[in-house]
């Protein structure tokens, strides 16, 4: 039997199987609720007539791109131009024919990535559409790949492309990498933190979890294996699966955790204002 892509519509991971699966990986795990009324697997055949989206630039050489209606944890996906080359990291839940039309008049994608299951979105229409050479997951989560092809699984670090790399972090996600973009500044943190922000976009706080719907913390060995990664990095702004915080940067990052490590392992909400 062909192999049918289907999308968890509780949590929106997709999955690569023969008939709809039998349960979703990410929804059986502590770090995400099981759905209240059983299982809704919705087939790629269906998921066209049922979303639109967008690509929207954020500055030059930088793109977001999203699905609505919402599906699943409904993150976003990252597009990036670096030295003529275009990186996609994380995605969108689901990327319509006119998304991939617009990806393809930018260059199609040539290197694709993501920290964490959580972030995966429709990673496996990107690879279908553009073929990238580089499909790039930490080792530790390539269980949870199935709906799409690892090329490139890596350890510790991987640089992507000069300036671009990614970095292995673990915590909430065995598996889970952080991306630093050198040239822009940036850090793509995947789940390392959430980051609370108002309805017009300015952020006021910043967490960390183990599981963000059942509030579990992290542990200090944890936190501390974010820092010592983390801290010798120089960005000033975070991209998480869910948010673009231009307005937070490397000293907020470092002293969060920093407050974290020095507390009773609890999940907190450290307003930004707080943090020097």
């Amino acid at each position: 039997m062909a192999l049918t892509h289907y999308a968890c519509t509780n949590c929106g991971f997709w999955q690569a199987y023969f008939a709809p699966p039998p349960d979703c990986p990410v929804c059986t795990d502590v770090r995400n609720d099981l759905p209240e009324d059983g299982w809704d697997f919705l087939p790629a055949r269906e998921a066209e007539a049922r979303f639109t989206g967008e690509v929207r630039q954020i500055s030059d050489g930088f793109w977001a791109a999203r699905t609505s209606p919402p599906l699943g944890l409904n993150g976003q996906g990252w597009l990036m131009r670096k030295d003529g080359v275009n990186v996609a990291f994380e995605g969108a839940p689901y990327y319509t024919n006119a998304m991939l039309d617009e990806i393809e008049t930018l260059g199609g994608v040539q290197i694709l990535a993501a920290s964490h299951a959580h972030g995966y979105g429709a990673l496996w229409q990107l690879q279908a559409r553009f073929d990238p050479e580089v499909v790039a997951i930490q080792k530790d989560d390539l269980r949870m790949t199935k709906a799409f092809k690892v090329t490139l699984p890596y350890d510790d670090a991987l640089e992507l492309l000069p300036g671009l790399t990614l970095h292995h972090v673990g915590g909430h996600y065995e598996g889970q990498a952080v991306l630093h973009d050198e040239g822009a500044g940036r850090l793509f943190c995947g789940d390392v933190f959430k980051i609370d922000q108002t309805e017009d976009g300015r952020s006021h706080a910043i967490s960390s979890h183990k599981a963000f719907h059942k509030d579990i913390p992290l542990t200090h060995g944890e936190l501390q294996r974010y820092r010592d990664v983390i801290a010798p990095l120089d960005f000033t702004e975070v991209c998480t699966p869910f948010e673009h915080a231009p307005d937070v940067g490397r000293g907020a990052c470092v002293a969060a955790l920093d407050r974290a490590l020095s507390e009773t392992p609890k999940v907190r909400r450290y307003a930004l204002k707080d943090l020097s």
